[in-house]
């Protein structure tokens, strides 16, 4: 082969053809309305709530800068301060909790009895349930007088609390709430439970560990991986919990504050919606976001910094 068609393979081959060209546009095109939204309704607005919140901005009068003021006024915020220690409390009280309900639930599915597939239907409709109609349905069954709840407690004996008109019960009430919704979890955890491989149960069996050894020494490596998914996922949703709140707390009180009594109800995302919307103080709203934003991938980073000594993956 002549030196001048070897380069000219060699060119053929770095370039691209007229029907990789071809290709590649059509499958822009193709991609180009996920392209379009992801660029409009997610990056712009991503960048747009940066700048906006350098400024202070009301909707109606054009943004004016004031640099770092909005995160300034956040340091000296009480309702901030007050919004994230009620965030902090559902994101590692009522998560843990309702990680360990969804693997116990799990745990219970995982048995092979008669009529299972009822059961793990009737553990999961919960989670099927819209959270407005759910937020609905624990208002009346937390009503202090004549809700299920509080009827049962009154029948065995036991102090009936006000729930949702007791600050101290208003975020006990929310893991109530949460532990009801835990089918979805259990669900998650019952896949990853049906594909360990029952061989390592009958060696640890045949060497003598009993039923909490197999448990953590295998079950917990084996689901190390999901209970770190579910672990960042929670977190994740305990910081932007709204619509319960909101309903529980009966939506917007006398004093124009949504945050239930004594503010118990008041948590992060429920504050940003208050600023944003009530007050109209976008510039503000959009710093609170962004302290949110750096919150959860501090926390999310941490998480996975650490899971390299306890989440166990295939072939480890």
């Amino acid at each position: 082969m002549s030196d001048s068609a070897s380069m000219k393979l060699s060119a053929k081959r770095k370039g691209w053809t007229r029907r990789e060209w071809r290709y590649f546009w059509l499958g822009l095109l193709f991609a180009s309305p996920w392209i379009i939204g992801f660029l409009v309704f997610t990056v712009y607005p991503f960048f747009s709530s940066l700048y906006f919140s350098l400024t202070t901005y009301d909707l109606f009068n054009s943004p004016q800068w004031v640099g770092l003021d909005n995160y300034k006024q956040i340091m000296t915020d009480e309702r901030f301060y007050k919004s994230i220690n009620n965030t902090l409390f559902m994101a590692f009280i009522s998560v843990p909790i309702s990680l360990a309900s969804s693997l116990i639930i799990a745990l219970m599915l995982n048995f092979k009895v008669k009529g299972i597939n009822y059961y793990r239907t009737i553990f999961y409709l919960p989670a099927v349930i819209p959270v407005v109609a759910s937020a609905l349905l624990w208002t009346w069954m937390l009503n202090p007088d004549f809700g299920l709840i509080n009827m049962f407690l009154r029948t065995v004996g036991l102090p009936d609390p006000a729930w949702l008109m007791d600050p101290r019960y208003t975020k006990p009430s929310l893991v109530l709430m949460g532990l009801w919704g835990s089918g979805a979890g259990a669900l998650i955890f019952l896949a990853a439970l049906q594909g360990v491989p029952q061989q390592y149960y009958e060696a640890a069996q045949v060497d003598g560990a009993n039923g909490w050894h197999r448990f953590w020494r295998i079950t917990i490596p084996a689901l190390s991986p999901i209970i770190l998914f579910q672990l960042i996922m929670g977190l994740i949703g305990a910081f932007q919990i709204f619509t319960e709140s909101y309903i529980l707390a009966g939506g917007k009180s006398v004093s124009g504050s949504i945050g239930g009594p004594d503010q118990s109800l008041l948590f992060y995302a429920v504050n940003l919606y208050q600023e944003a919307f009530m007050n109209l103080k976008m510039g503000y709203a959009s710093a609170l976001a962004w302290i949110l934003f750096i919150i959860v991938m501090a926390i999310t980073l941490v998480l996975l910094k650490s899971s390299r000594r306890w989440v166990y993956y295939g072939g480890e």
